[in-house]
């Protein structure tokens, strides 16, 4: 059984500790550095709104490239079109025999 590895976050200047398994350290970390990086470019950016403004456009846009990776990866609706254009020459060719 995996070991819990305590960590602590720092997201907009604020710590979390956190439990995780030790796979997913760096994966985690890596999620927290680009966090940061948007959270900093939307201070440069907009210097008068609160940093709580910043998390939530990061939200929305790591949350929308996600929804968009999603929708690409969903291969359901081709596999249909692909099941009913496969029926459809299975009864073309049963029609022509």
């Amino acid at each position: 059984m995996d070991e819990k590895l305590s960590i602590r976050v720092n997201i907009a200047d604020r710590y979390y500790p956190l439990k995780i398994d030790r796979r997913e350290e760096e994966n985690i970390r890596k999620a927290a550095r680009l966090i940061n990086e948007r959270v900093l470019q939307y201070k440069q950016k907009y210097a008068d709104k609160d940093v709580l403004d910043f998390i939530a456009m990061t939200a929305l846009q790591l949350v929308t490239r996600l929804v968009e990776i999603e929708q690409k990866q969903d291969v359901l609706p081709v596999m249909e079109s692909i099941k009913e254009l496969n029926d459809e020459l299975r009864e073309y060719i049963n029609t022509e025999e």
